[in-house]
């Protein structure tokens, strides 16, 4: 850990289901946090997770995302080490999107970002909003295949150096002692999901100066606790009144100190050896206190293990610095813990704020000065808590004060120091506080431009305007109407009540309504309420008697493509500013239509090009079956070259399997030309090495520069004989009559299209009656960062255990459980063939 010169290692966090709440009739409730949650089971076990895993990785802030009630959404549960509100458009996070938490949630692999010019490459939308220079580490809490959500670490970045193994090892451990506690969680009836504000958790500090003053003691197993009389009287409760529970002494404290001492508790309490553990504390009247807490879960051997924890509270009065010291010094000087707090206060820094340091300490930097709720000054706060770098600025506290204010960040907060200074030549614009929920989206904007040059097709356009135009400014509903022969028609919708809009659809360019005429004069129309749109358009229906609307045209290059309205469920005004974004969002989004109108086009050509090409039914013969498969991948143009077919030749049933290299139409046209060459040559009664060697040359005279991998085989139903040619393809699979499965070991030539005199070997085996073989093409074991034999051995272990009725179901249970992954960046091809027992 930190300032110990010692890391913990993570076998020695254990995980238990302890320190549960003593059920006490007399015992106060703990004060709700800010989200509206009291401390219980499932966030004490993640307040604890979090913390083991920011001191294992040496990070200084952290977080965990739970799977929400809608099952595209993540939501932040636990936030160490930094304050909510500035971190508020970060709370939402869509599976979907491309962000590391939502990665590492869909593919259950650690995302692991060393520094920003990685996150950069990686992940632009996490940088547009935080371009600041940090490490971050995402690791996926799992229990088998149960999915509950991401453990989150911000630590320093480590320019051109990759994050350790180790580091990746151990933050895997306790992320999955941490799914293995929710999956008991959800055993024992806890809904392990998460729908509300995050529950803020305090960190333990690095450095203290322990003089002991107050004493407790704890017994875990029972929330018993005995209190001393000046421990009572610094919580600022009589001595004679105190229950003796745990859950009165934490009722006294803040909520993140609640969570944070339960925490330290746990840590404490759980280690294998005598531990002591510090933090501090908030008193009733705003004076910072210093924790100690010591204790010894296992006992020496042969003893019983002990329970007990005890606890020293220290005073620290006005803070860690010296009073009269920092006095004398001719700069304002104030400090910070990392959840945003006012910990220290000196007199010039009084007289600069405006406020007395009594006022200040223990108060939320900007809720007790609300000026400091600029947007802008919150990006600062940001920075210097993430990049740990000193950021300074200017800010305003009044219409004619200015200061000159920097921020030096540490591990455990930030000091900041104040003067006066002269008014700029250039003030910078100060609107809204950067808490308000439309400043909080003001990255998502941001986000919402990157993310459409990355959407493909419409309707993927249309999800990224959804997921994220309408959280950036409060909206609601969303409708896009494209243009088609001088027609308006509904493309998207999401909100509105169901077939309210299809009154709308088809309209002409000619009707008087708000949506067409956006379009028609290229003007944006805002409605700040339902009542001025009634006026403005009267007769037109409506869905709702309040709220607001904004109408957008969709322009792009001068040529119109539709038109795109937002709806709030309240009425509310458009600022020039929020006007100005919006319409030039609005050009984005027409312009990725206007893309994606291409590329459909061109995606349905090389659809239909492929479906013409693929066979589309197979030989039915007396002593084999047959089925095959085929997936497009869902990333990019969505089809790719591999292919499938079953020839009835004169030697046998003929098999073959191959994947032409790249996507789209090129690649579409190439695998049919394959395809056609090798039933060429099969139906002329070449053998399997002339079928694939005369391929070969014959791709590399059609397409120099272009290879594929192919797998032929030809069967003798009566027999069983196989013969076998393999050009670069992956080996069959072989599931024999008794269940076993196996992978081929056939030598091979290899790929198609390298040089013409390349060597296809033959190889000969028998199938028995029972025996099915499978052939398949990559994108069915393939995946990112992942070997390659990981994902052939996954789908021998399927292949084997697919016990089905028929070949059919067999080949339909295949391909539904050896591909996990919803985003496939490759097409997947699958061809199966079974001797029958009984013919």
């Amino acid at each position: 850990m930190r300032g110990t010169g010692a890391r913990a290692h993570p076998d020695c966090v254990t995980w238990h289901g302890g320190l549960r709440r003593a059920p006490s009739e007399n015992a106060a409730e703990p004060e709700r946090a800010s989200g509206g949650r009291a401390p219980d089971e499932l966030s004490l076990v993640l307040a604890q997770a979090v913390v083991s895993a920011i001191e294992y990785a040496d990070g200084y802030a952290g977080g965990i995302y739970l799977r929400s009630r809608n099952s595209q959404l993540l939501r932040l549960a636990v936030l160490a080490g930094l304050p909510n509100p500035l971190f508020r458009p970060w709370s939402r996070m869509h599976v979907n999107r491309p962000f590391p938490v939502a990665e590492a949630y869909t593919s259950g692999r650690p995302v692991l970002l060393a520094n920003a010019e990685e996150a950069m490459s990686r992940f632009p939308q996490l940088t547009a909003g935080l371009p600041f220079p940090f490490g971050s580490l995402y690791l996926p809490v799992t229990d088998g295949r149960e999915r509950f959500g991401v453990l989150v670490v911000l630590r320093p970045a480590t320019p051109g150096q990759p994050v350790p193994y180790t580091d990746c090892r151990g933050l895997q451990q306790i992320a999955r002692h941490l799914g293995t506690e929710l999956a008991g969680l959800a055993r024992e009836g806890a809904r392990v999901v998460w729908d509300e504000e995050p529950v803020p958790v305090q960190l333990p500090f690095t450095t203290t100066s322990p003089v002991r003053i107050g004493h407790f003691a704890w017994d875990i197993d029972t929330g018993a606790v005995e209190a001393d009389d000046e421990l009572c009287r610094i919580l600022g409760t009589d001595p004679a009144r105190f229950p003796g529970t745990i859950d009165a002494l934490t009722a006294l404290l803040a909520p993140e100190e609640a969570y944070g001492l339960r925490t330290l508790a746990r840590g404490t309490g759980h280690a294998g050896g005598p531990v002591v553990r510090r933090m501090r504390l908030r008193g009733p009247d705003g004076r910072t206190s210093l924790l100690e807490l010591a204790g010894r879960r296992t006992g020496p051997s042969g003893e019983v293990p002990d329970s007990r924890l005890d606890g020293f509270l220290v005073d620290l009065g006005a803070g860690p610095v010296h009073t009269e010291a920092a006095d004398r010094l001719p700069r304002g000087i104030f400090s910070l813990d990392r959840l945003g707090r006012i910990t220290y206060v000196n007199q010039p820094a009084e007289k600069l704020l405006g406020r007395a340091r009594a006022e200040l300490v223990g108060q939320v930097l900007w809720e007790v000065l609300p000026w400091f709720g600029h947007r802008s000054y919150g990006d600062h706060h940001r920075a210097a808590l993430l990049a740990r770098e000193p950021v300074h600025f200017l800010a305003r506290r009044s219409a004619d004060d200015w200061l000159s204010v920097s921020f030096y960040p540490g591990h455990d907060g930030v000091t900041a120091a104040l003067c006066a200074t002269e008014q700029p030549a250039h003030a910078p614009e100060t609107g809204l506080g950067f808490l308000d929920e439309e400043a909080a989206g003001v990255y998502r904007p941001v986000a919402l431009a990157i993310a459409l040059t990355e959407a493909v097709t419409a309707r993927q356009v249309s999800a990224v305007v959804t997921q994220e135009l309408l959280p950036a400014f409060g909206g609601r509903q969303l409708a896009i109407y494209l243009l088609s022969e001088r027609h308006l028609y509904l493309a998207w919708e999401t909100g509105f009540p169901k077939g309210f809009l299809d009154r709308f659809d088809g309209v002409g360019l000619d009707a008087e309504l708000p949506g067409v005429q956006t379009l028609t004069t290229g003007r944006p129309i805002f409605f700040e309420s339902m009542q001025r749109l009634a006026m403005a358009y009267p007769g037109v229906p409506l869905d709702a008697d309040i709220g607001a609307r904004a109408f957008l045209p969709l322009i792009a290059s001068g040529r119109p493509v539709g038109s795109c309205i937002l709806g709030f469920d309240q009425p509310r005004g458009f600022t020039p500013e929020e006007r100005t974004v919006l319409t030039a969002l609005a050009g984005l989004i027409a312009q990725a239509l206007q893309r994606a109108r291409r590329y459909d086009s061109e995606a349905a050509l090389a659809r239909g090009l492929q479906n013409a090409l693929l066979p589309h039914r197979l030989p039915v013969l007396d002593h084999v079956d047959t089925a095959a498969r085929y997936l497009p991948g869902t990333q990019g143009m969505d089809i790719g070259g591999d292919w499938y077919d079953v020839i009835e030749t004169g030697q046998g049933l003929a098999l073959v399997i191959g994947d032409v290299q790249g996507h789209g139409v090129a690649a579409a046209a190439t695998m049919g030309q394959l395809r056609s060459a090798v039933r060429a040559f099969a139906l002329s009664g070449h053998d399997p090495q002339e079928v694939v060697s005369g391929t070969n040359r014959l791709l590399i005279d059609l397409d120099p520069g272009q290879i594929a991998s192919c797998c032929y085989i030809v069967l003798e139903p009566a027999t069983g004989v196989t013969r076998a040619v393999r050009a670069g393809h992956p080996q069959p699979l072989l599931r024999r009559p008794d269940g076993a499965a196996e992978v081929l070991d056939l030598p091979g030539g290899i790929v198609l299209g390298v040089t013409p005199d390349a060597a296809y070997p033959v190889s000969t085996l028998r199938l028995a009656p029972g025996s099915v073989l499978a052939l398949f093409t990559d994108g069915l074991v393939e995946q990112a960062g992942v070997d390659i034999d990981v994902g052939i051995e996954r789908l021998r272990g399927t292949v084997e255990a697919a016990v089905a009725p028929t070949l059919s179901e067999m080949a339909d249970r295949v391909i539904r459980e050896a591909r996990q992954e919803p985003d496939r960046p490759d097409d997947i091809a699958l061809l199966l063939a079974a001797r029958r027992s009984h013919p």
